[in-house]
């Protein structure tokens, strides 16, 4: 079993390089890319600075210039959303293969010991294709799903890959609320 989780987080960890990897030949190396990225976060820190020197100001000039400001980084923001699709349509694709190839490696095996009961709707993922009524034995799927979620983040940081600060306090990415919207 031990064998096995070790397998997993391996596999895991070169998926991600792997996905990373693709998104860098497909998106992160091109000019328009680069271009976006610079754009969106240099006026991301100037959006910053202006609410900052400016407050909660009721001049309405001044009112106007944030919300373009706003209004050209949401655009930026979706501009490059729509550049990283590329790359998420193949990184997904060559995902489900590779997912679908291990799942049928590991089908039925108990590949690590939770240590404790899911609730019940997660159950059913984290105790998929096992036999008996251990729910705290883990399947692979389940497993893999947590390793990639937490792993792929910290190696697109390592990589420097993983979007600024301030752009993404701004937010405003391709289904990201809108600047201002809850004020």
């Amino acid at each position: 079993m031990w064998s096995d989780t070790f397998l997993i987080v391996f596999i895991s960890i070169c998926t991600a390089f792997l996905g990373e990897g693709l998104t860098w030949v497909l998106v992160y190396r091109t000019e328009k890319y680069q271009r976006l990225k610079t754009e969106v976060d240099k006026q991301s820190k100037k959006l910053e600075r202006r609410k900052e020197t400016h407050g909660d100001s009721l001049d309405k000039s001044v009112k106007k210039k944030i919300e373009r400001y706003e209004e050209k980084l949401k655009n930026n923001n979706r501009d490059l959303s729509l550049v990283k699709m590329k790359s998420m349509f193949a990184t997904g694709f060559a995902f489900t293969a590779l997912l679908s190839m291990f799942n049928s490696i590991f089908d039925g095996r108990v590949v690590a010991q939770l240590p404790f009961t899911p609730i019940s709707w997660i159950q059913g993922l984290s105790h998929r294709n096992l036999s008996g009524d251990d729910y705290t034995d883990c399947s692979f799927i389940f497993l893999y799903i947590l390793c990639t979620m937490s792993i792929r983040q910290n190696i697109q940081k390592l990589l420097g890959f993983a979007p600024s600060r301030a752009a993404s306090k701004q937010g405003g990415g391709l289904f990201g609320p809108t600047p201002g919207q809850f004020k």
